[in-house]
């Protein structure tokens, strides 16, 4: 089933999640269903925040994303990314692995139409996870995978993309936040 995905000004995206304490069929029902209002409208990671379900959950899958490469080891063991997608993460543990940085772009589906060219994160990370069985899973990445799970892990403690532009960057988009911000005030007093 299809879930909301709230925009910018919708409370929820700023709220920390709350840790998921067991992997009920109730979790499983809305990974799936996240999973399912990912691929529909074309991302690659949903948070729970984003669909105004403020848990320690978020889904990924990177299959279709051919421009931007990333790497993946699975249990200590290189992996193909594409077999393992898409990807549940519950109360996940995300650890930069170096100092090393990268710039890259970023997007996210709670804010349409509104991009950053230059987001600043570790370039690989290792994780610590529940999958939507309940069992521990552990992996490391780099590439846009990492970006990806930093960017999702984020909207698990309430901070947003746009908490990370250049102030700069900020600056440009302010007309076009302000606006979403108000459009989803107005939506939300509307619907009561």
């Amino acid at each position: 089933m299809r879930l909301n995905v709230v925009n910018y000004g919708h409370p929820a995206l700023r709220q920390r999640g709350a840790r998921i304490e067991a992997v009920t069929p109730e979790i499983q029902s809305l990974a799936a269903n996240m999973i399912e209002t990912m691929h529909a409208a074309q991302g690659i990671g949903l948070a729970g925040q984003q669909v105004a379900q403020p848990l320690q959950i978020f889904v990924l899958d990177l299959r279709e994303v051919t421009d931007r490469p990333s790497t993946l080891e699975w249990e200590g063991e290189s992996a193909a990314i594409a077999d393992r997608m898409p990807l549940v993460l519950i109360n996940p543990e995300v650890t930069p692995l170096d100092g090393v940085t990268e710039t890259g772009p970023e997007g996210c589906l709670s804010f349409p139409e509104i991009f950053a060219e230059k987001i600043t994160r570790p370039a690989s990370v290792r994780v610590t996870a529940w999958n939507e069985r309940g069992e521990t899973i552990r992996f490391a990445c780099g590439g846009l995978l990492a970006r990806a799970v930093q960017h999702e892990h984020d909207h698990l403690r309430g901070i947003l993309f746009i908490d990370r532009m250049t102030t700069v960057e900020r600056r440009k988009w302010q007309p076009e936040l302000d606006a979403l911000q108000d459009a989803t005030k107005a939506a939300l007093k509307k619907a009561g």
